[in-house]
């Protein structure tokens, strides 16, 4: 077994690969343990797998797994678990704006018996406004909707024991947010702050319509607040057309002149369409999880691997 594993997604990260492969080569001779280096490949469209099955031929502690297509970089952090022998595992995006050089600091926080450390982002170089104002803002609200602890301003850089891991991957959903699936299992923990660096190359592989997904897990995987919300703008929509109802009857019995007009139907009727569609779309992404959780499809499906003939060394 070795004592550290890093576990690096990468999808279209050719450019990077170089560099992230040396600083983590750098990183564990100078903690002098032994290691294993994990990359699974998204379905890259780049030479991303012919790099990284080169690095492979050329040092047996590194490991790779190639998936048919893009499955998500979730699933591809959860195969990279799933194959880690390590103590120790370290999960890292391959765009380095995550510098490999703190995994020496999140590995001697282990040492001090902390089983779960975290790599906070005191701040954001070559992000926009709209993504970090974004970002600030939906994990505070996550927060506060779960009823557990999620750190703020942290992402998938992080450190975690083998326990850790090992409970992780008995969580079977198919929908993985391994944020907060892994702030869930509630271990000793602590983290280790440090200055995100601009991404140099490539670009990135969470644009908004993935980050809305993301969220949308995050949320419904953690919290029923969007059906809480759900009826309580039902409430609010009866207690309105309660109060139209009451005037109505009111201004009837008083004799007053009433001229049905069209605009206040439109608008009733449109008001009340809009609460119904959100109100399904509410339900139907939770009964579209347990749907994907009854189907029971595999998370991903790997078309090349190296764990064989490593085993064999």
């Amino acid at each position: 077994m070795k004592q550290l594993s890093i576990v690096v997604p990468i999808f279209n990260e050719e450019k990077n690969l170089s560099s992230l492969y040396q600083r983590c080569i750098a990183v564990v001779e100078k903690l002098e343990i032994s290691y294993e280096l994990i990359f699974v490949d998204d379905g890259s469209k780049d030479d991303s797998l012919a790099l990284i099955v080169e690095l492979a031929n050329l040092n047996s502690n590194v490991q790779y797994h190639a998936f048919t297509r893009n499955f998500g970089h979730q699933y591809a952090l959860l195969c990279g678990l799933e194959n880690a022998s390590g103590e120790a595992i370290v999960t890292i995006d391959a765009d380095l704006q995550d510098p490999p050089e703190i995994i020496i600091e999140l590995y001697q926080q282990w040492k001090q018996g902390f089983q779960l450390i975290y790599a906070r982002r005191k701040s954001r170089k070559g992000e926009t406004w709209i993504k970090k104002v974004s970002a600030f803002v939906f994990y505070r609200f996550l927060k506060r909707l779960v009823g557990f602890d999620i750190p703020l301003d942290t992402g998938d850089f992080r450190l975690m024991d083998k326990e850790v891991v090992k409970i992780l991957l008995q969580l079977k959903e198919h929908q993985k947010y391994l944020r907060g699936q892994v702030a869930w299992i509630g271990m000793k923990s602590t983290y280790v702050e440090y200055d995100r660096d601009e991404r140099l190359f490539g670009e990135t592989a969470y644009p908004i319509k993935k980050q809305l997904k993301l969220a949308m897990d995050g949320i419904t995987s953690f919290s029923s607040f969007p059906l809480k919300l759900v009826i309580w703008a039902g409430f609010i929509v009866s207690f309105l057309a309660l109060l139209l109802i009451i005037y109505a009857l009111s201004a009837r019995l008083a004799g007053e002149s009433t001229v049905p007009g069209w605009a206040s139907i439109i608008i009733s009727l449109l008001f009340l369409g809009g609460i119904q569609m959100i109100s399904i779309g509410v339900l139907g992404q939770y009964i579209k999880r347990i749907d994907e959780n009854v189907r029971n499809r595999p998370n991903y499906v790997v078309k090349s691997t190296n764990q064989e003939r490593r085993a064999s060394l």
